[in-house]
Order: structure tokens, then sequence, then C-alpha cells
């Protein structure tokens, strides 16, 4: 008799949690110093593809190197993704119940605008509001300034993956629940994107809620992301997986997964200077970093080294597409390499581990509300018909 798999024996629900955001983290940090070039300059500069933490683009010159100044992208830092996703574990523990964009509006927003942190590119304490991009200081602008409604605040923000970066730990409370993860992550982006950004956001987190579950795969990942996603999120997966699935390792997939992803990404062949038509709001077009970070799982068979290091050598916003495949890696279980999350916490001065054990206990706190709202909805809705509710 063939014995029976006990899925149950697979990664526990703290094992995943910190597997995700560690690493989400690490990705993010071997990202930081390449993002923003081609793989064929990543090459040249590198003297080979990267295979681990390396330094600066600039080497030394990174205080006064444009574009990159006054970052110090490099030597295992970690960027806005990872500081984001770090003030958006904090806003669940001070919440310790589901978000939505009002929790945004009184709990992120004065995060950014009050709270200094050790922020590892300046290498000081500073604001975060003074570390974060264009499109996240948006939140501060409209919400704290403009007074605006944090369900809509994300209209006429510039559509990109500013949200959609630090949308894993949405899909951690919801863990094997990729439905409920795409509607809270919807929500709770509704504060800060609009069209294809906020629905990268919810497909995201629903794609990390799915990787949560006992037996995922990335091909059960990928399902569910295309079981939920809409318009031109949804096609890009489908296009971006569909050439990934002819590849076993990512120095072959580099150009195709450009190629299959161009036609949705706005931004344009060129980076750093985006295309007249880029970030608008669209029902076509989608983000490029959530379909290659899936790519990057699927070619990688969910290995969570693999998965970051073709996400990083695609270059481009590698930073937010490694922090992306690292944690879809990690939530299904795959080690994260302990040298590299040792470097990047000392590089970075930041306790990696802190957050999970803290989204964790919430995580758990959460479930167990949920399930007395649902008990209490069932025995409502048997008293609405007539009958006792069982239990």
């Amino acid at each position: 008799m063939t014995p029976k798999t006990d899925e149950s024996s697979g990664p526990r629900l703290e094992e995943r949690i910190t597997g995700a955001l560690v690493g989400a983290a690490v990705g993010d940090a071997l990202g930081g110093p390449v993002e923003g070039y081609s793989p064929d300059q990543i090459l040249e500069r590198h003297g080979g593809r990267v295979h681990g933490i390396v330094g600066p683009w600039n080497g030394d010159a990174w205080r006064t190197a444009r574009p990159i100044a006054p970052y110090h992208k490099g030597d295992g830092h970690v960027t806005d993704d990872t500081l984001l996703t770090h003030a958006l574990v904090r806003v669940y523990g001070s919440v310790r119940d589901h978000l939505d964009a009002y929790a945004i509006a009184d709990h992120l927003v004065p995060d950014l605008m009050t709270n200094p942190r050790w922020i590892p590119e300046l290498e000081a304490e500073a604001l975060p509001l003074h570390r974060v991009f264009l499109a996240e200081k948006w939140l501060v602008a409209r919400i704290h300034y403009g007074h605006v409604d944090p369900r809509e605040a994300g209209v006429g923000n510039i559509v990109n993956c500013g949200a959609a970066m630090y949308m894993a730990p949405v899909g951690l409370v919801n863990a094997a629940d990729p439905r409920a993860a795409y509607t809270e992550a919807l929500d709770i982006a509704g504060a800060h994107q609009s069209s294809y950004g906020r629905e990268a956001a919810g497909v995201f987190a629903a794609a990390v809620a799915a990787a949560c579950a006992p037996g995922a795969t990335p091909d059960s990942v990928i399902a569910a992301c295309l079981s939920l996603a809409k318009d031109g999120t949804r096609t890009a997966i489908e296009k971006v997986c569909e050439v990934a699935g002819a590849h076993q390792d990512f120095e072959s997939a580099l150009i195709p997964l450009r190629e299959a992803v161009a036609p949705y990404d706005t931004v344009g062949p060129d980076y750093r200077r985006p295309s007249l038509d880029a970030r608008r709001p669209s029902r076509l077009h989608a983000i490029e970093e959530l379909p290659v970070a899936l790519a990057m799982l699927l070619i990688a068979g969910g290995d969570h080294r693999r998965s970051v290091l073709g996400a990083v050598n695609y270059g481009r916003d590698c930073d937010s597409i490694a922090a992306m495949a690292g944690a879809l890696s990690g939530a299904l279980g795959s080690p994260v390499p302990e040298d590299w999350s040792k470097a990047v916490a000392e590089a970075s001065r930041l306790d990696l581990w802190e957050p999970p054990r803290t989204l964790t206990e919430v995580t758990r706190e959460i479930h167990a509300r949920d399930v007395g709202r649902r008990r209490a909805h069932e025995a409502a809705f048997a008293a609405l018909e007539g009958r006792p509710c069982s239990d």
C-alpha cells in the first residue's frame, strides 16, 4: 500500500512567515545595487552574473554618483521595499486585525512622518518619508495634507509597483486563503495606488497566501493568481509564465521574459527614461515586476536562491522583482540561504527576524477572531433558515 502524503509535515506557519519576510528582504538587498540596469550591463559591470551580495554600482563614489546618490545601494543594504514591508507589519502589530485603507491613514502615514528609523541606504537615522520614492510620498501628500478619503487616495498617483512591493504581510495574514488576501490588499492599496498598480498589489498578496498552503507549488501559486487577476495583469502573468515554462535556468530566459512582458509594461525599453505613456491608468497594462517574479519562481522550481538570482540578473526594477520572488519562495518553504540573511541583517543593521515573530503572533490572533466571526455568522444564518446551527 502506498503511504498517504501527510501535508501537515510541511513547513509550519511561523516558518513560512519567516521565510517570506526574510526571503523578501534578502532579495531586495541583492537586487538593490543592480537596479535599473540591463542584463548585459550587469554582466559587463560584474564580469559575469551576480551570484550574491555585491557592492555599489559606482563603488566608493556612491554618495555623489548619479542617478543613485545619495543612497548606498549594495553591500547587503535593504531598500524601501523592506522598509515599507516592515512598516506594514508594524501596522498589523498595532491594529491586530485585518486592515483597510483607513488603517494606512491612521497608522502607516504617521509612522512614515514622525518616527525616525535606521535607514541602511542613508547610513543614518531618518524619517522613512525621506527615503521612500515620490509614489510613496504621495500617501502623505494626499492623506495627511490633502485629507482625501483613504479609499480613493491612490487615484492620480503614478501607476507602478509601489503598493505591490510591500503586500507580502497581507498574504501571510491570510495564509492559504488567496481570495481573502486579494480582497484585503485591494482595500489597503486603495490608499496608495489605482489601476493595474492596485491590481498587482491584490494579486501579489494572493500569490503569497497561495504559497503558504500545504502542498503548494509554483504552479499552484500561478493558478491562484490567474483565478483572481483581472485585465492586463492576468494576461501578462499568463503570457510571461507560458514563456517561463520553456526554460529551466534564468540565463536563457532573461531576454524572452522581457520580450513577453514588454507589450504590457508601460515603462518602455529604457528603464531610467520611461516613455510618455508610462505609469498611466490602463485596463490593458500591467506592472512588470509581478509577472517576472512569478516567472522566476516557476523557472527555479520554487527554490529561493535560484528565484532571487534570476530576478536580480534580470535587471530593471530588480530589487522589487527579487523581493517578490524571495517572498514567494520563502512562503513555499524554500530555505533562505543563511549566509545571505545574516550578511543582510548585519549590513542593514536590522533584526530581520523580529517582524516575522510579530506577524506570526498577530496572524494567529486574527485567525482566531475570523473563526469566531464565521461561527457567529453561521449561527445567525441557521436561525434565519429556522434550523439549528451545527458546531
